[in-house]
């Protein structure tokens, strides 16, 4: 009888990389692809798109590595605060720690700029994303702009100091 051992994964880094690099952009467009279809209705009777990033509010861009790219999180200045945008982790890589991995550099980044908080929103389909939040130490808060077109958003903040 042999013993087999369980694969081993590749070593997790978490690095800043530009809005622009290409694995940030893959990963925006795989997360666009497996989200996006869960909100094609509501897409058809809001007016704009308050998911929209402008670049230039951009604060930093994470890409987690484990093998290849594994996830993507981004920070933007929201009215003076940080807000977390696109947390996404590739299927192969949920619960493997690259979420919890790319949440505390964003974390630990809103931290050394001085903000006593990092903010979030998230849709009301993806509840999945909800209990990772609140289990992370986030609490809700009122819904703030740009998505007060969104009535069923899911808000978050975590006090960092």
């Amino acid at each position: 009888m042999t013993s087999s051992t369980p694969p081993t994964r590749p070593p997790l880094t978490v690095v800043t990389v530009d809005w622009a690099h290409p694995d940030a952009v893959t990963l925006r467009e795989e997360m666009a692809a497996e989200v996006g279809p869960r909100y094609a209705d509501l897409a058809r009777t809001v007016r704009g798109n308050p998911n929209t990033v402008d670049e230039s509010t951009v604060y930093r861009t994470f890409v987690a590595y484990s093998g290849g790219a594994a996830g993507h999180a981004a920070m933007r200045w929201n009215a003076g605060e940080l807000e977390l945008k696109r947390m996404f982790v590739r299927p192969a890589h949920r619960g493997s720690g690259v979420a919890d991995a790319l949440l505390l550099a964003a974390e630990d980044a809103a931290r050394a700029e001085g903000q006593p908080r990092l903010i979030l929103q998230t849709g009301h389909l993806q509840p999945e994303a909800v209990r990772f939040y609140v289990r992370s130490g986030y609490h809700r808060i009122p819904i703030f702009p740009p998505y007060e077109v969104l009535p069923l958003s899911n808000c978050f903040a975590k006090q960092l100091k």
